[in-house]
């Protein structure tokens, strides 16, 4: 967020609101949660028979299992996300639009 205050800022002069803002910044750390889920899931799928020799009471496609971690991660991305998002709100166009 700090290194786009800039970027931030001239979206806020033509008009984005706080809203706007705190969507695209949670948006773009969810987008990023989320390719991430999909690869580890891929690889998981993939590492899966190498596995499931040390697995003890569940199975290796256990699918609780799957949703309780994709849950778990895109939790997660939300509150790592939420702090920068809010201080992006914050941002005051003029005074960073003067300092670049």
């Amino acid at each position: 967020t700090s290194q786009r205050t800039f970027e931030i800022a001239i979206r806020m002069a033509v008009g984005a609101t706080r809203g706007n803002i705190f969507a695209l910044v949670l948006g773009q750390s969810l987008r990023l949660a989320l390719t991430g889920l999909a690869l580890g899931l891929i690889a998981s799928f993939a590492a899966t028979r190498a596995l499931s020799a040390f697995l003890y009471g569940t199975t290796a496609m256990d699918p609780v299992i799957f949703a309780a971690v994709a849950g778990l991660v895109v939790l997660t991305a939300l509150l790592a996300g939420f702090m920068p998002a809010r201080r992006a709100t914050k941002v005051d166009p003029m005074t960073a639009l003067r300092n670049e």
